[in-house]
């Protein structure tokens, strides 16, 4: 009989948690989960899922307006939110119904109640039961960070907005990030006049600079104001329940709502790291080896809390070579290197190795092709959007180095494309294939 009474216990039953108690099970590990709040993580109940939803919903206003170009005549049509709302969440909850089915028929015990670490092999539970475990993993996530300042108490996170009331008529955004741009979008396109308001001067950092300079210019013709250099001072809330927003060098906004989409962080309060001897780094994040492993032997960490690469697919990832190195006897590891990215913006943004500015600091000697155009979608529709697409190679070998889209679908051609940075491929091997006409895709191997 074993001396624990899991061979596994995890901490949050997100992304890569279920991956990893699903794996370790596989390799007939013992296995409990333990969720305070829903199984499937942020990704599923309260992140990229539902807000694609909310995406696909609202660009249907774009949709049905350059209908008209194409012949259709659509009378009286009209957006009701409590329709999208309530569909997006009867969604989240079949997906919460699978993740938990997925678990229970890999014979992992589900523990629906908060789990803290009160020794290297020992947990309690909310309700003061204490579980031991020959390891504990902690893929906990991460939360949105919420700042202080006077009146702090009236704004909402993107936790909130899939569960708006109402939709409103004015909506403030702070953040510069993929997620205050993603809502901006969504809410732009619902009708709601949006002002995004950063402390800094420019959007999405880390993304190559002629993208977010074409998604702005865009942005801003479809309505969206932008507000740069301009802290919150503080937020007051009228007897009627507006808000007024005071930001620093900068006229007072009157606004429905004020959401904050500022960053994430690490969600490690309160987990009793401390009794397991672990510190958190200047971010508040876990520190991890390269096989996830924290400075107790016992304990590892994956996701969001680690503060390496926020992404769900690399939660999943380093779920699955966690179980595999402890329980299936395949010591393996997370290569971050190349990692596509998305940001689901109207027009979306898709994004994969460096940078133009990244790959000048780090080779020197570089080129940089392009194309900028206008879909054939949008030439019919009389729309002016354009979309542009770019690759940046090392010389002389042409190795491409990073490639960069902004347009309509650039996340689902990027996933293909990225294969091929991923695989060292040249410029040469693109030009060596035929375009696919006539297709916004063939703009990637006739770049000049």
């Amino acid at each position: 009989m074993s001396e624990y009474d899991f061979d596994l216990f995890v901490i949050g039953a997100g992304s890569g948690g279920v991956r990893a108690s699903r794996i370790a099970s596989s390799y007939g590990a013992k296995v409990a989960v333990a969720e305070e709040y829903r199984v499937g993580g942020t990704c599923v109940i309260r992140g990229c899922v539902p807000k694609k939803l909310l995406v696909y919903g609202s660009h249907f206003a774009e949709d049905l307006e350059d209908a008209q170009n194409y012949g259709w005549t659509i009378e009286g049509a009209k957006f009701d939110w409590s329709v999208l709302r309530d569909r997006v969440l009867g969604d989240v909850d079949r997906l919460n119904a699978a993740y938990t089915s997925t678990l229970n028929n890999h014979n992992v015990t589900i523990i629906e109640e908060r789990a803290t670490i009160i020794a290297p092999h020992r947990v309690k539970l909310a309700s003061g039961k204490e579980i031991s475990a020959k390891y504990i993993l902690i893929a906990v996530g991460a939360r949105p960070f919420v700042p202080e300042f006077p009146g702090a108490e009236h704004i909402l996170t993107s936790n909130e907005m899939f569960h708006l009331a109402e939709l409103p008529k004015r909506a403030v955004i702070a953040g510069g990030g993929y997620i205050a741009n993603e809502f901006a979008g969504i809410l732009n396109g619902l009708g709601t006049r949006v002002t995004i308001v950063n402390r800094s001067d420019s959007i999405l950092r880390g993304y190559d600079e002629s993208l977010r300079d074409r998604l702005l210019q865009i942005s801003m013709t479809k309505g969206i104001e932008f507000k740069f250099n301009a802290p919150f001072e503080k937020i007051e809330k009228r007897e009627d329940g507006t808000l007024d927003v005071y930001l620093k060098g900068q006229d007072p906004i009157h606004t429905d709502i004020v959401m904050f989409a500022t960053g994430r962080v690490p969600n490690v309060e309160g987990l009793g790291l401390e009794h397991a001897g672990i510190e958190t780094d200047e971010l508040g994040a876990i520190p991890v080896d390269e096989y996830s492993k924290t400075s107790c032997d016992s304990i590892y960490a994956v996701g969001d809390v680690t503060n390496r690469v926020q992404l769900t697919p690399v939660a999943i990832r380093e779920g699955q070579a966690f179980a595999d190195t402890v329980f299936g006897g395949k010591p393996s590891t997370v290569d971050y290197n190349c990692i596509p990215t998305a940001v689901f913006s109207q027009p979306p943004i898709a994004s994969v190795g460096l940078t133009e500015g990244e790959a000048r600091n780090r080779y020197g000697n570089i080129r940089v092709y392009s194309s900028d155009f206008r879909p054939m979608r949008n030439v019919f529709a009389h729309r002016a959007e354009r979309g542009l697409y770019k690759m940046i190679t090392e010389e002389p070998s042409g190795k491409i180095l990073g490639l960069h889209m902004i347009g309509p679908d650039s996340p689902e051609i990027l996933q293909a494309a990225a294969i091929a940075v991923k695989a060292g491929l040249t410029k040469q091997a693109f030009d060596d294939t035929v375009a696919l006409h006539p297709s916004m895709a063939e703009e990637l191997v006739l770049m000049k």
